[in-house]
């Protein structure tokens, strides 16, 4: 059945995508209906069951695929460049970011997964969210680029932590709301207050533009 799926044009794939994307981010697993994603995605209800065969296994693809190769790009990026805890934020925004131009609603459907009770789904999802590859990206961006020497005395690194937590929660939260044309500007905004935090906690030698 995924096979018949796949053939489909990019276009016409992310039509169907984007469309279940909304729909189970907007009212999660339970009470999202297939025809509501079919009417979206300007197809019927049948070829979505051509296409996944069931409503678990359409919500199942978009966790294992979009979710894993969110999480995956997130491990390799940083594997390849970022080492700074503030360099990480900003790339994670970044990647964030890019998955949200393509697929608008991304952020508010894991959102949703990660909290969904329904039992249909619910292991399958606890396997998708503590997978070796879950778990190394968040070893990489909350542990590994956190050295507190870095910081001026007296500063509490952990509190910084936290603090940059909720920054990208709000932020994070805010993007969801925005169409693409501002997304960048944004971003921008949040790169502006990282860069703020960096320079006013940092001792000097270990300042540095973090633009590109």
């Amino acid at each position: 059945m995924l096979e018949n799926f796949l053939r489909l044009p990019a276009e016409k794939q992310n039509a169907v995508i984007n469309a279940a994307l909304a729909a189970f981010g907007a009212n999660g697993y339970k009470k999202t209906s297939v025809s509501d994603i079919a009417a979206a995605a300007g197809i019927s209800k049948a070829m979505v069951f051509h296409y996944f065969g069931t409503k678990k296994a359409l919500y199942l693809y978009l966790t294992q695929i979009l979710g894993r190769a969110f999480v995956r790009e997130m491990n390799e990026k940083f594997s390849a460049g970022a080492k700074d805890f503030f360099d990480k934020i900003l790339l994670a925004a970044k990647i964030e970011i890019s998955y949200m131009k393509k697929h608008p609603a991304i952020l508010s459907f894991l959102n949703s997964a990660y909290f969904e009770t329904d039992a249909e789904v619910k292991a399958d999802l606890q396997a998708v969210f503590t997978s070796e590859e879950g778990e190394a990206f968040r070893k990489k961006i909350v542990l590994d680029g956190m050295d507190a020497s870095k910081f001026k005395d007296g500063v509490d690194s952990k509190l910084v932590m936290k603090m940059l937590t909720w920054m990208g929660y709000g932020y994070m939260n805010r993007f969801s709301l925005l169409t693409e044309a501002n997304l960048d500007a944004a971003y921008r905004e949040f790169e502006d207050g990282v860069l703020m935090l960096k320079n006013n906690l940092y001792k000097k030698e270990y300042l540095s533009s973090l633009r590109d």
